[in-house]
C-alpha cells in the first residue's frame, strides 16, 4: 500500500488546513488509520486514529477539540481537519496504515506510512 498525504502548507494561527491521505496499490478498508507527526528536533508523535470502519476516534491530548479525523472507504481516503491551529502544531504531517481494525496511538502498529505534508503555523 502506498500512501500519500497532501493538504499541508503555511497558515496563520488561528487558521484550519485539511489534510488527506489517499492509498493507492491496495484498500485501506480493513486497516484502522492514523496521522503523527513530528516537529523539528523533536521526536514523531501520534495525533489521531480512526478505526477501519470510522468509528471510535482516538486524539492526543494537545489536538483534542480542533483536529478531526474522519474517513471514506470507498475514495481510499482518510482525513485531518485541523482548526485552531497553533504555532506548536508546526510540524511534518504523516499518514499510516495500521496492522489492526481499531486505531493505536504506538506507531509500531503502523506498517506502511507515507512521506509526510508540512504544516507550518505562523505567530
Amino acid at each position: 500500500v502506498h500512501l500519500v498525504e497532501s493538504g499541508g502548507g503555511l497558515v496563520q494561527a488561528g487558521g484550519s488546513l485539511r489534510l488527506s491521505c489517499v492509498a493507492s496499490g491496495g484498500t485501506i478498508s480493513k486497516n484502522a488509520m492514523g496521522w503523527f507527526r513530528q516537529a523539528p528536533g523533536k521526536e514523531r508523535e501520534f495525533v489521531s486514529a480512526i478505526s477501519w470502519s470510522g468509528g471510535t476516534p482516538v486524539y492526543a491530548d494537545s489536538v483534542k477539540g480542533r483536529f478531526t479525523i474522519s474517513r471514506d472507504n470507498a475514495k481510499n481516503t482518510v482525513y485531518l481537519q485541523m482548526n485552531s491551529l497553533k504555532p506548536e502544531d508546526t510540524a511534518v504531517f504523516y499518514c499510516a496504515a495500521a496492522t489492526v481494525p481499531f486505531g493505536s496511538t504506538w506507531s509500531n502498529e503502523y506498517n506502511y506510512w507515507g512521506q509526510g505534508t508540512q504544516v507550518t503555523v505562523s505567530s
